[in-house]
């Protein structure tokens, strides 16, 4: 149970009043806001995966409340570490402009990630594995996993383009401890958020970012930069994860 100090009228605090953390669920406020839950805490309802209609569950399982990504051991991969035949988790509907939370925590020196802006149609073209491409949130065991040594690898980061700036040093639990998640995608503009601390901002687009693609491994692939009414996608990257608490809210 958590409780907050409320200051009153006369500038004195009031009693404490305490509430209970649920996850998986929405307040009132949130209702009204337009907030929507993608993950009921007990189904797989909305999601599936890419490239397959229904969800890949050698991958994936709900545990007390959350969605585990299971680790998958010694399995064939690929170059950049990915499994040879893998499970990306993605949403059956999708969503353009958007802000969207989540709550995560990682295995030690494990690498997962949250995609964005993802076309299904680009992905099984490009990558038949079963892998998604879009836009990536990186989730990563900063301590530990060999990412480490790239910037744009590390937690927070735009993957590949972008490398999270200083504050979220600070802002990071370690591992085995949930973090809190954001990332907020309107028009052209983006922005990545870890535990209340804003860690990337970009703008689709531009020149910046149109360097930032042409230097990255997604430089050959037609259209992956282009804004669209993109899935969410939860990545498998062998390692296990938990996510809980996804929630999104059109823009």
């Amino acid at each position: 149970m958590i409780s907050d100090g409320l200051l009153g009228t006369d500038g004195m605090t009031q009693q404490p009043r305490a509430f209970v953390f649920c996850p998986n669920t929405l307040t009132d406020a949130e209702r009204r806001a337009g907030w929507r839950l993608l993950f009921d805490g007990k189904t797989f309802d909305g999601w599936r995966g890419l490239g397959y209609d229904s969800v890949p569950t050698a991958h994936w399982k709900i545990e007390n409340g959350t969605i585990r990504k299971l680790a998958d051991g010694q399995v064939p991969r690929l170059p950049d570490g990915q499994p040879a035949a893998g499970g990306d988790l993605m949403t059956r509907n999708t969503y353009r402009n958007f802000e969207l939370t989540w709550d995560w925590k990682i295995s030690r020196a494990g690498n997962s990630g949250v995609k964005y802006n993802v076309s299904e149609e680009i992905s099984m073209a490009v990558a038949p594995n079963h892998a998604a491409l879009g836009f990536e949130y990186q989730v990563l065991d900063d301590s530990l996993h060999e990412d480490n040594k790239v910037p744009s690898h590390r937690t927070g980061a735009l993957y590949d383009l972008i490398p999270p700036n200083a504050s979220k040093g600070m802002a990071i639990k370690q591992v085995g401890d949930w973090n809190r998640s954001t990332i907020i995608f309107r028009g052209n503009h983006g922005e990545h958020w870890l535990n209340g601390q804003k860690v990337v901002d970009f703008d689709i687009g531009t020149p910046r970012f149109d360097s930032l693609i042409a230097k990255s491994k997604y430089r050959d692939i037609k259209g992956f930069a282009e804004k669209r009414a993109g899935h969410i996608v939860l990545q498998d990257h062998v390692d296990e994860v938990f996510f809980r608490n996804i929630k999104i809210r059109p823009l």
